[in-house]
């Protein structure tokens, strides 16, 4: 959703502020909620009302399907929809209010610019533009209309952030952080964890006792029949006599009718499981998987698996503390015991080294003959450890410890041994990008403090019963 609105423009800055209007009002953190009023309205901003005609005004030009909406309609849809349509009538209302216009001229300049309507003369072509409208559906006046909205919108950014420029110590500040090279020594710890078949049969035991109710396994005891239209109506295609015979199952399971009834008057196959329990290895059939997450007793289910139907009834659930005798499970404790371990002596060395207990004496105790040495050379620099450990890195001073990670989550103990920069010219390959990436962080600023004056310039309230009519809806 937040795609479609940056579309509004097509910069950085665009995005930015419309991230800065939704995210309020999907969070419900703007405003508040009103109940009485005209049952027709759903929002309002400040005294501009929000009718359900103009929500479904957006809906329909928001061309989501509608059975993503019934899926989705507890995960917030429809409050996300409306959110959407709220930061497009801020918008526009500050647009009114700054009196921003965009001229027809300047209009017509724009479509017959468009690449989508030019021919093989670069010049703008009706009969493209004709096209473009047949296909996508659209009249000329709409289409016109939202490419206004649009170029309004851009107006809008740079009148909050247009003329940005940069003075040359702050791109070369942010030049010489993200260039800078790090010389660092490392050691990988997985050379200083408890191996796991160091762990004895008494500490075993007794992680077992500790833990013994969150180690239960559950077991699941089930009965079921595959239902296909060859065995359901004689023939092997899904035709409207299956659906029907379908829908008389799904009538009689409402009905109360029980899996023995049903596969005697269906006349179904029946399959039986006992004590069902998913490994990690597990290659059971992915329907199995389903029922095991659904563990309800006694209740009869139909289950759509698109190809087939599964008519199934759980019989048996059950927890069970297995065996020590039993590899896998041993196997398992092993592992668990070993991350256990390995976090423990992770978190004890992050926690010395947050509290500036750990010293070089320390490190070269700990590390020994094992260390190496790497020179990170910028912060895109990837080669040995994963994206994040190195921003997490830049962030560090010479001098420091810490504790990142490669691409195969290797942990590694390091030290910054040294740190060297370079300064950025005019003449400096890249100058641009790099004024630009500057030029970008002081508009992110604008734009955090043009938030606080468009959370304080308009007030949002949702009407919670049409809302809640909205969504009934779609139920």
């Amino acid at each position: 959703m937040l795609n479609k609105i940056r579309n509004f423009a097509n910069t950085k800055s665009a995005g930015i502020l419309v991230a800065i209007l939704i995210v309020p009002f999907v969070l419900w953190g703007m405003g508040g909620l009103f109940s009485g009023g005209n049952k027709n309205n759903v929002a309002k901003i400040n005294n501009q009302n929000i009718s359900t005609q103009d929500f479904q005004v957006h809906l329909n030009s928001s061309k989501i399907e509608l059975e993503r909406i019934k899926k989705n309609i507890n995960n917030n849809i429809i409050e996300e929809i409306l959110a959407e349509l709220i930061s497009k009538k801020i918008m526009l209302m500050e647009v009114q209010d700054l009196n921003l216009v965009i001229s027809d001229r300047m209009l017509n300049k724009r479509i017959k610019e468009n690449k989508n309507f030019l021919n093989d003369d670069n010049k703008f072509s009706r009969i493209k533009y004709e096209k473009f409208l047949l296909s996508n559906n659209i009249s000329a006046p709409v289409f016109e209309f939202n490419l206004k909205q649009g170029e309004l919108k851009k107006n809008l950014f740079n009148y909050i952030s247009g003329g940005v420029n940069s003075p040359l110590f702050l791109t070369n500040n942010s030049f010489k952080y993200q260039t800078k090279k790090l010389t660092i020594n490392y050691v990988n710890l997985s050379n200083f964890y408890k191996k796991k078949e160091d762990f004895t049969n008494n500490n075993i035991a007794k992680f077992v006792e500790e833990n013994e109710d969150a180690l239960k396994e559950k077991l699941i005891s089930f009965k079921y029949s595959k239902i296909t239209p060859k065995n359901l109506i004689g023939l092997d295609e899904f035709n409207n006599l299956f659906f029907k015979k379908i829908d008389e199952l799904e009538n009689e399971i409402s009905n109360g009718s029980t899996f023995e009834n049903l596969l005697k008057k269906y006349n179904l196959e029946l399959n039986v499981e006992e004590n069902f329990k998913i490994n990690k290895d597990d290659n059971s059939k992915e329907f199995y998987k389903k029922i095991y997450k659904s563990a309800e007793i006694n209740k009869l289910v139909l289950l759509d698996e698109n190809d087939y139907y599964i008519l199934y009834e759980i019989t048996n659930v059950q927890k069970i503390l297995p065996n020590l005798k039993n590899e896998n499970f041993i196997t398992k404790i092993k592992e668990m015991l070993f991350n256990k371990s390995k976090f423990e002596f992770n978190s004890d060395l992050i926690k010395k080294i947050g509290e500036e207990k750990f010293t070089q004496i320390d490190f070269e105790k700990l590390t020994g003959k094992n260390l190496s040495t790497i020179q990170i050379d910028s912060i895109k620099d990837k080669k040995k450890f994963s994206t994040d450990s190195i921003k997490y890195l830049y962030t560090k001073s010479l001098n420091d410890f810490t504790l990142i990670s490669d691409n195969d989550k290797n942990i590694y103990l390091i030290k910054i041994i040294n740190i060297s920069y370079k300064d950025i010219t005019k003449k400096t390959k890249n100058f641009l990008q790099h004024k630009k990436q500057t030029d970008d962080k002081i508009k992110d600023t604008i734009f955090d403090t043009y938030n606080f004056f468009i959370n304080k310039k308009y007030k949002v309230k949702i009407n919670e019963k049409t809302l809640e009519r909205v969504k009934n809806y779609f139920r």
